[in-house]
């Protein structure tokens, strides 16, 4: 597993640059809450490209399996990463983006004024793809201790009522 660099993002567009790498899911911090387990790694390419009117931009591919936490039953489900995404740089998301541009699904805008850390790239564009709530296909839910498969749920209640 390699370290994320930081890197002149408008200097990696104009020279044209491709970088390629696995990262460690300890190297996303934001992931902590949402994983079962640490262990495992993503794969990422990222790419300079230059626009149609010569903008700078960059194609970010990232795959990889993560192990998430099942909002239904709390166990761990497998989710498979393929994020694709091109990103064009700006200094700002101001008034010369046109609405048109903004809903390009095909395009994002970066605001960036100055270097590029890779890894904070990489983990913003996960928690972005990843579901809101993860869960299997078909799980039951968890059983509070000691209610039995079957019961009423309110029969526990009557109990400790006559107690």
């Amino acid at each position: 597993m390699s370290q994320a660099p930081v890197i002149d993002a408008r200097r990696f567009c104009r020279e044209s640059r491709r970088l390629e790498g696995v990262l460690g899911l300890r190297a996303f911090p934001r992931l902590d809450d949402l994983l079962a387990h640490r262990e495992g790694e993503v794969a990422f390419v990222l790419e300079g490209i230059p626009g149609e009117n010569g903008e700078a931009r960059l194609r970010l591919e990232v795959r990889g399996v993560l192990s998430l936490v099942c909002q239904r039953c709390l166990e761990a489900v497998e989710e498979t990463l393929v994020i694709e995404r091109l990103l064009e740089l700006v200094e700002e998301i101001d008034s010369s983006i046109t609405p048109e541009e903004l809903e390009d699904e095909r395009l994002d805008f970066l605001p960036l004024t100055g270097a590029l850390d890779l890894a904070e790239l990489i983990e913003e564009e996960i928690l972005l793809a990843l579901p809101v709530a993860p869960r299997h296909a078909a799980c039951a839910a968890p059983r509070p201790a000691g209610v039995v498969s079957g019961a009423h749920p309110f029969s526990v209640l009557s109990s400790l009522k006559a107690r």
